[in-house]
Order: C-alpha cells, then structure tokens, then sequence
C-alpha cells in the first residue's frame, strides 16, 4: 500500500511542524538574480569543495537530527541522549559527488531520509572586518529538499535537486571576533507525487514478509535517485551595493549585432552604470550607460554551433561596472553570444540558417561520483561529443551544471534545457500544489540559464502519463507560463503519447517524440520499425504543422556480446536498430524533421530491476565512456550530415577541442 506521505515527505514531516517558527518556507516568487558566482576586482569567490563530515539519520523516523538539533554544535559531537540508539557514525563524505556509492554500506546506497553535512571554513579577516561587504553561501546542488544553518542559525531552505540557491550570511559572520563559519546542511532525498521528478513511498506492512517499518522509495522514472551535495557550495563577496542580475537577449539587423541588456542593482538606488562589450581579442567594440540598454556592433560575429561555421561559438563579454556616491564600486562580467532563434512550420532556424539537430541525450552519471560534478569526466565528455560529430544534445531529464552550459557556450554545443519534470504519471502530480511547484522551478531555470547563447529551447517536461484527466490544463499552464518566462526562446514537451493526446502539443513550437520501436514492443522484431517510425511522424506533423525532433530512440548493447543474426542486448541489434531509425530519419529531415538525438551517450546507473543489467545500457559509450561498435555508426553519419548541411566548407574529422580565452 501507499503510506501517508506525511511521514515522509521532506517538508510534511512531524519535525515540520514542530520547527516551524524556526524554519521559513519557500517563497512563492523568485526574490532577486542568480549570478554564477566570478572573481572580480570587487568580488571573491571560497570554493567549499572536499571533505564534509556526513552522518546519515537511521532512526526511526528519520528525525533525530531535528529532534536533537544536530545543528546546533559539531556533528562530531552530537550524542544521543542517555537510552536513546545512535542513528548512525559520522563519516567522512566528498563535495560534489552523490553520498550512495562512497561507502561499503548497502543501507547508504539506498537510504532515504534525512542526511547532515557539516564543514567549517575559514574566512578571510577582511571578510569578517569590512562592513561594505557582503558575504553569501551559495549551494549550486542539493538533492532533494535541503535546509542550511550557520554556526547554528538557520539561514536558507529550497525544495528541489538541480538548481541553485543561497543566503546572504554578513551578519552572522561580521558580528564577532570569529574567523570561521560552521555550515550545517539538511538533504532530504524522499520524492512525493508533489515534488519533481515525483515519487511515492511505499510500506510494506506484512511482518511475515517485511521488518516492522519496512518501506521503499517508488519512482516512475529510469535512472538512479542519486542524492547529496552534488555540485560545489561557494562563499562569495559582493560590495553592499551590487549588481544583482543581467538579463540580456540578443539580435541582428543585416550585420549589426544588437545585445539588449537589463541590470538590476540592489543596496542603494544611487549609483551610476557603465556598460562595455568587448570582442575575444578584448578590444571596446559597444559601451553605454545606464541600467538598460542596447550595444550595436557592427559587423559582429555571431555565435553559430560546431560544425555549422568555421569560426563556431564566439562570444563577447560584457561587463558591467557599477559606482556610487562613494567609494563602493561593482565588476561583474558575463560571456555573450550573438545569435537567433526562429521556428517555421518545418525548419529550425539558427541566425535565420536551418538547423538540424544531431546529438545526443545525457545523465550527469559516473562511477563512484553518481551525479557528482567533476570537471576531468565533463572535459571527457566533451572531447567525445566533438569526436562523435555532435552539435547538440538535450539535459535529460533535469537541469545540468552551470559550468556544462558554459563550456556549451564555449564551443558551440546546442542544448535543450529540460526541467525535472519526469515520471508524471499520479493524479495527485497534476493537482495544483504540483503545478505551483512546477512553475516556479520553470522560473528558476529560466533565471539561471536565460543568459546563455547555447540554450536554444526549454523543455517543461518528459513523457507525462496522457490518461490523466487535468494533464491539458497543466501542461497549457505550464508551457504558456515559460513562454512569458522567455519570449526568445521556444518551448517543446518530449512525449511517447499518441499524436492526438491533448497534452503539450497544441502548444509547444516543436514537436519531441521518443519511441523505441522493436525494443519495448515488437520485440527483436526489426522489420517493423520503419513503418511504425513513418506513421508516427506522419500523423505528428499531419496534426500539428511543426517541426519534429526524435528526441529518444535506442536500444540496450552490453558491450562485448555479439550475435548473428542480431539479437536483441548484442551490439549487432544496437546497431541495426539504429540503422533502420536512420533510413527513415533520412526521408523526414528533407521534410519536417529537424532533428534526431540519440537515447544514451553513456551507460548509466538505474534502480535494480530484471530489466536492468547494473543499470541501462542504451549508451553507445559504457558508463566508462568507451565506445561501443555503433559509436562509429553513429560518427560516420553526424560527420555526413555535418557536411551535407554545412554554410561553409566541409571540415575533416579530427576536431578536438582547441585552447580559447575563457573565464569561469
């Protein structure tokens, strides 16, 4: 049966009430701008990356922390009470990585609850002395719900696993002699039909089958619910007025780049802005004053994808620089790319140049790190893509690290930017406390992300459950609510659905379609994919009119097995699925279709089920990234289409990724 999720969800719980004149709710709208954290001459940045100390709640009810208030002193030294059981060691964890494949502990992989992470860290004096100066903990990933003290002061909460949020913590580090901050924080993993990705727990309550409280996680989704601290928690410095957020957007007149820009300052309404635009060479080539703008650059060069230019990727900066009356003064800089977007009834439009898609579907997933950030398997990853003929690829089914997006800026790999929005199949998961969650985690990854030239479109969700009766409110709601987010941009919704569901498609501007035809039906049967694969983009487009992307297909390989004829789990099956997919995709794109990624780049880790072989193994890469036979099919045909649709000369395949001026 399905329990009550009171007694589990991360903010439902009995320690919820108790602490609530303690703890703050989540605002109902987005308070101010999310600036990726960068070193200026008026800004510092204290990474917070190594060991934490990390003790996970076993009690009962999860809740001993809270009731303990583990917050409130080391948590090397909390105790518990006198006839109290101890929940669990403290040990030692890194950040960023997922806590579940660190230790030996079976119980750990698969907890579900509360876990504590603790760090002290030492703060420059000037930062504790100077009082025009501010001083902000930024958490960049905590999966899922996490609650943030310092020194034992609650300072922050934020529901959901991917995208970033801090405090303003001056005053608790300026009020004393103290050179060092303790930073406490709270993740909850559990997922409820509210939260995103939802989930259910689920309790066993047969005692001749199950031990007393006996309970697991339930999700709808296919990949492994890593938690933690997956990417890296910063200190940073701002003056006390500053410049709090850039929105810019970006056009072209024949050849006159036009960068539009509005910056929003926070401590004082006094102040005066200087606004520059520099090329890579880091020569003047636009400045103007004020708050808003716009930056006119004749003969500008224009950010284009990999292989659809030969000089891909370029991009400007833009600094802004902000005084006052008095001695404070603002640096902060931001990578701008000039380019458009545009959709038409059949094409897709880069700087008014059709587009074709041909990349990939990702998971930020690797071993022993599960989704923990780490640059040496991200620069990895990225000389695979360019290898492989890539230009793009979509963030399934959750939002990516920033500095992924950036190094997308950098060299010009197209992305689909996709909210967490999977495994939607419970009624209770388009109510309206959903949809109100829903919503604002559009808002935040619109704010994060909107100021990157590689994000070309939103996605607001994957494969939604189409018998749910409110699914066509909910979807309506939520693609219109983006597209007022970002008028720039347009917005799609992956579905498996059939092509009449009233789901997202009356309203999206792209049509996203998986199937896995001969894999999860008809099965080992090959021969039936391209009719199946034709009436699907038939009916797609004969209802809708809109440019259709294949934005899943596959089929698992567990590399080394090799059969003939093909059977299906061989790499001989991988690669004549692929090769009937592409028969057809080879008809449409002269068409309607703008667009093929392929489901996986890499193996990746999933929960244990019999359908699963340690994980999926859709990837033409192992989880170890290296390539599986059909990588080279897939290789030899990105290089193809490359070529054939290139507005330039052809290129050979021996791009690597170069040396560029680059600031993170």
């Amino acid at each position: 049966m399905v329990g009550s999720q009171a007694s589990m969800s991360p903010k439902r719980s009995a320690c919820w009430v108790a602490l609530a004149p303690l703890l703050c709710s989540c605002a109902l709208a987005l308070q101010g701008g999310m600036l990726f954290p960068r070193e200026s001459p008026s800004r510092e940045v204290k990474a917070l990356d190594g060991l934490w100390r990390f003790r996970a709640d076993f009690s009962e009810n999860r809740l001993q922390g809270f009731e303990q208030q583990w917050y409130r002193q080391p948590l090397r030294e909390v105790r518990a009470p006198r006839g109290v059981p101890e929940s669990g060691p403290t040990l030692d964890m890194p950040v960023p990585s997922s806590f579940n494949d660190i230790t030996q502990e079976a119980r750990l992989r698969n907890f579900i609850g509360w876990v504590w992470y603790e760090r002290e860290a030492i703060l420059p004096q000037r930062w504790t002395q100077d009082m025009d100066m501010r001083v902000v903990l930024r958490i960049n990933s905590a999966h899922y719900y996490a609650v943030v003290w310092v020194n034992g002061i609650h300072v922050v909460e934020h529901e959901g696993g991917h995208l970033p949020f801090e405090a303003d913590i001056s005053k608790l580090v300026q009020s004393g002699p103290l050179t060092t901050c303790r930073v406490t924080i709270a993740i909850n993993n559990t997922l409820t039909p509210h939260t995103l990705p939802p989930g259910s727990i689920i309790y066993k309550a047969d005692t001749s089958m199950y031990p007393k409280g006996y309970f697991v996680q339930d999700i709808n989704f296919d990949f492994f619910n890593y938690a933690g601290l997956h990417r890296s928690v910063v200190l940073y410095t701002t003056p006390t007025t500053y410049i709090d957020d850039i929105t810019v957007t970006t056009n072209v007149e024949q050849d006159i780049g036009l960068v539009d820009y509005w910056i929003s300052v926070k401590g004082n309404e006094h102040f005066q802005l200087e606004v520059r635009l520099l090329d890579e060479d880091g020569k003047v080539v636009a400045q103007e004053t004020g708050d808003q703008g716009q930056l006119r650059v004749p003969g500008a060069n224009l950010w284009w994808p990999y292989l659809m230019h030969d000089h891909p990727a370029y991009l400007y900066s833009l600094e802004a620089r902000m005084t006052t009356a008095g001695p404070v003064s603002d640096f902060y800089t931001l990578p701008v790319g000039i380019r458009t977007v545009a959709v038409t009834e059949s094409k897709f439009l880069i700087n008014g140049k059709p587009f074709y898609f041909h990349g990939v579907n990702k998971h930020e997933d690797s071993d022993i790190r599960g989704k923990g950030f780490d640059w040496p398997l991200l620069m990895k990853d990225f000389n695979l893509l360019y290898w492989l003929g890539a230009n793009s690829f979509r963030t399934s089914h959750y939002p990516y690290s920033e500095e992924v997006l950036q190094l997308c800026d950098r060299y010009g790999i197209v992305v689909i930017d996709e909210c967490p929005g999977v495994g939607i199949v419970l009624p209770q998961s388009l109510g309206n406390e959903s949809l109100r969650h829903h919503l604002e985690v559009m808002e935040e990854l619109v704010r994060r992300d909107k100021n990157h030239p590689a994000v070309v479109m939103w996605s607001v969700a994957n494969e939604p459950s189409s018998a749910l009766k409110p699914a066509g409110y909910y979807f309506k709601t939520l693609i219109t609510h983006t597209k007022t987010l970002d008028p720039t941009r347009p917005v799609t919704f992956v579905t498996n659905t059939k092509y009449d569901a009233d789901l997202g498609a009356p309203y999206v501007d792209v049509i996203c379609v998986n199937s896995y035809f001969s894999w999860y039906h008809d099965y080992g049967h090959l021969e039936v994919i391209q009719p199946q694969l034709k009436s699907q983009f038939e009916n797609w487009y004969k209802t809708h009119k809109k440019p259709v992307i294949q934005s899943e297909y596959g089929a698992e390989a567990i590399a080394g097995f090799h059969e003939d004829p093909p059977l299906m789990f061989s790499e001989e099956y991988q690669k004549a699925l692929l090769e009937n997919y592409h028969s057809v995709f080879d008809q449409k794109r002269k068409e309607y279709m703008v667009g093929e990624l392929i489901w996986n780049f890499a193996d990746f880790m999933t929960n244990q089920t019999p359908m699963r072989v340690i994980g999926n193994k859709k990837g033409i890469f192992t989880r170890q990234r290296h390539p599986k036979n059909v990588a080279f099919i897939l290789r030899e045909r990105y290089w193809r289409i490359a070529n054939e649709t290139r507005h330039h000369h052809s290129v050979p395949r021996t791009q690597c990724l170069g040396t560029r001026p680059f600031t993170f």
